[in-house]
């Protein structure tokens, strides 16, 4: 838990989708920087006891996110913007007799997920008339009080349904007694902490790891700077101010190797990694089958200090093993490439239960005859 904690404290954020093609999306993360380690550590520090508070609570902070409950407060600010205006806020007025109801039956029932909700009101689901959400009225209460802060989510289920409970039984104690700040001071620390993930980061990039505004997290930037928190530095080839965090370091040699999840804080700003490392990367998840280029779900592999290749992957859990749908190399990408990869697939595929590691027929690229060829299936 220590590993994970130093873990959290240096990225400060783990990106929640409900994709589960080879693990949950949060859960990536942490193994290509921990290696394979036990997943019960996030579930402990996501739901926390009395005697050892909750380390991560859930929030819209890069999209949905896991973060530290000090975080959470640092988005109270964001909770008040959707209480005055957007969705919520519509929807508050339009039914705010739905939004009481549902209070009451969170603070009746909690921890309660959308379909106890909406079984306790006897709103019936209606018929599915598109691949976009289908919300009852009380998922769409649920959500508009989880967006202004009145609820919060005490745990995600085994089919990763939230389970609402009130905001004051789900965040510890020490952070409810925490005095507020306002939204200045709170973006100022939402900017050092994405400074300290990025180590070295554009405006562009310190704005986009908590979706904040460009003309805050400037001035945030300049108080950084001014405080002695931030430097800002010349990049060879870059076009524009660059941001380094005064506590980042270079080591001397990198040695490590690691799989990127498609929704790795690596990988949130496509122009930095494209900058730093060589690779124009895009999700294709949402891409009509027969137009995508790499695959459905792509992790991009790092070798060293390079990003090397990329791999499409699935977790084939009724057959135990690990697809490998297609292997693309990287221009320049070095010798030995395919041995580094497809070590680095069998530590995987250990960590997610699975027995063997599967190049399938049909499957593309120009590193699958190697993989083949170095003993996977």
């Amino acid at each position: 838990m220590a590993h994970v904690q130093r873990l959290l404290d240096r990225i400060g954020l783990l990106q929640i989708d409900s994709v589960n093609v080879v693990a949950r999306a949060h859960l990536l993360p942490v193994f290509s920087r921990l290696g394979p380690y036990d997943i019960s550590l996030l579930g402990r520090a996501s739901l926390g006891t009395p005697a050892r508070p909750r380390r991560l609570v859930e929030y819209w902070a890069h999209e949905a996110s896991y973060i530290p409950p000090r975080t959470y407060r640092l988005l109270r600010w964001r909770m008040e913007a959707h209480r005055e205006h957007g969705w919520a806020a519509s929807r508050l007025r339009e039914t705010p007799d739905a939004f009481v109801r549902v209070l009451d039956i969170v603070a009746e029932h909690g921890p309660v997920t959308a379909s106890q909700v909406h079984s306790l009101l006897g709103h019936e689901r209606s018929a599915k008339v598109s691949w976009g959400w289908n919300w009852t009225v009380a998922k769409v209460a649920l959500e508009g009080c989880f967006a202004v802060g009145a609820i919060a989510a005490a745990h995600r289920t085994s089919q990763f349904e939230r389970a609402y409970d009130l905001t004051e039984r789900v965040l510890p104690a020490a952070v409810l007694a925490g005095p507020e700040l306002g939204r200045t001071e709170s973006v100022i620390e939402l900017v050092e902490i994405s400074a300290r993930a990025h180590g070295l980061g554009t405006l562009r990039c310190l704005a986009d790891y908590f979706r904040l505004r460009i003309e805050p997290t400037r001035a945030a930037v300049a108080h950084l700077v001014a405080t002695g928190v931030l430097e800002e530095v010349l990049v060879r080839g870059w076009d524009r101010p660059v941001y380094l965090h005064t506590e980042a370091w270079v080591p001397r040699t990198v040695s490590g190797r690691a799989l990127l999840a498609p929704f790795d804080p690596l990988v949130f700003e496509r122009r930095r990694l494209e900058e730093l490392f060589g690779m124009h990367y895009r999700i294709e998840i949402y891409t009509p089958a027969h137009k995508r280029v790499h695959g459905y779900y792509v992790l991009p592999f790092l070798l060293g200090d390079r990003l090397v290749a990329r791999v499409d992957l699935k977790a084939d859990r009724a057959a135990g093993g690990l697809l490998v749908r297609s292997a693309f190399a990287e221009e320049e990408a070095p010798v030995g490439t395919a041995e580094e990869l497809a070590a680095e697939l069998r530590v995987m595929a250990q960590w997610l239960g699975l027995s063997d590691v599967v190049v399938p027929a049909g499957a593309r690229g120009d590193l699958v005859p190697a993989l083949r060829a170095l003993g996977t299936v």
